[in-house]
């Protein structure tokens, strides 16, 4: 039996009292990472040349803020201890070289918090949740959590639209059977619809930010019209973030969906490790890489797959599924433009469709020599 971790994200109503605890956790945690950080910046560009002081050099924690700063005891210490782990893996990160050294936080950057379970200090009793520091908070869960699973810790947010939710952390243990691999499917990843697969469906992507985008583009140039800080303004931004809201959840609700069916009628699902990003600005497709979430659809696509002894195969980005002739393996140049694969062997075909069966080809390749 192995331990798995899922989370559970639910929107919570708190009372005006629980709102001001609640927000004065995130100013404490903002207030003491920064603080920490500062001290942290200012002994790495004083010891950075000395990589053996470096390391031994002590760092701070939050409870040598609370003598100084007596409000930090108000709020939850568990929230300000995370805040302490959170910036010890940025430092970690940085020094291994796989990110920026860690940034200040402002109010600009996700409202949040972690705390985690002590005593039972945490529980679900009946449409509420009890939390450290505010009781019983109103809960809309949509969705039971087995009673198998334990909670560790809870994160509470707060969206740009000031809605409230709790993401809860569950372990529980599982063991999870290795299926043998029969059906396989290729994803070609498809700027306007998301992807074609190797069957010939494609996942018809709405384009929900598109379809968004005047009434977005006409909200935003009242906001900017404002006098920014008044409360006209702080209304209409409230507009605002409500669509960019609306847009959010609707993609990651088709995402879970697409995926979902994916993964029930697959046992392996290949693709090509593509650089995002990098396609975004090269392409100059930013709207429309952003707009269909593949890095998240692969991220559900990874974990759903994992959950049933499933897999997921990533090919490598540079392989030349395009080019290729799904029919005969003969490659040739092929333009953008270009929407039909046609090859001397007499292939004619969709070719993304032709890209996907070569995907799929590639993955079950790969498959035979792991």
């Amino acid at each position: 039996m192995a331990k798995q971790n899922k989370a559970y994200k639910f929107r919570m109503y708190p009372t005006d009292e629980q709102t001001l605890v609640i927000r004065k956790t995130f100013g404490c945690v903002r207030f003491v990472y920064n603080r920490m950080l500062a001290e942290r910046k200012e002994t790495y560009e004083n010891l950075k040349e000395d990589k053996e002081a470096l390391k031994k050099a002590k760092h701070p924690t939050p409870a040598k803020y609370k003598k100084e700063f007596e409000w930090l005891k108000e709020v939850d210490s568990l929230a300000l201890a995370n805040a302490q782990l959170n910036l010890d893996k940025a430092y970690k990160a940085f020094f291994k070289g796989n990110a920026k050294f860690p940034k200040f936080k402002n109010k600009r950057h996700k409202q949040s918090y972690t705390t985690n379970v002590v005593n039972r200090n945490i529980q679900i009793l009946g449409g509420h949740i009890k939390l450290p520091k505010l009781k019983m908070v109103k809960l809309k869960q949509h969705r039971e959590i087995p009673s198998e699973h334990i909670i560790k810790s809870c994160t509470i947010s707060m969206s740009s639209s000031g809605k409230y939710y709790i993401s809860i952390l569950t372990e529980y243990e599982k063991e999870i059977e290795i299926k043998n691999i029969q059906n396989v499917v290729g994803l070609d990843f498809a700027m306007n619809g998301l992807f074609v697969d190797s069957e010939g469906k494609k996942a018809n992507y709405p384009k929900f930010f598109r379809q968004m985008l005047d009434k977005l583009a006409i909200e935003q140039r009242r906001l900017s019209r404002k006098n920014k800080g008044s409360s006209n303004w702080n209304k209409q931004r409230i507009r605002v973030a409500k669509l960019q809201e609306k847009v959010a959840n609707q993609r990651k609700n088709f995402l879970h969906h697409k995926s979902k069916e994916l993964v029930t009628e697959f046992d392996a699902v290949v693709i090509e490790d593509l650089d995002m990003k990098g396609m975004s600005q090269a392409l100059k497709f930013g709207k429309s890489v952003a707009d269909n979430g593949w890095g998240m659809f692969t991220s559900f696509l990874h974990y759903k797959l994992k959950e049933q002894g499933k897999q997921l195969i990533k090919i490598d980005k540079w392989f030349p599924s395009t080019k290729t002739c799904s029919n005969c393996g003969s490659a040739k140049e092929i333009k953008l433009s270009e929407r039909t694969y046609q090859c001397t062997c007499g292939l004619s075909l969709d070719r993304d469709v032709n890209s996907a069966l070569n995907i799929k080809k590639e993955g079950i390749r790969w498959l035979a020599t792991a």
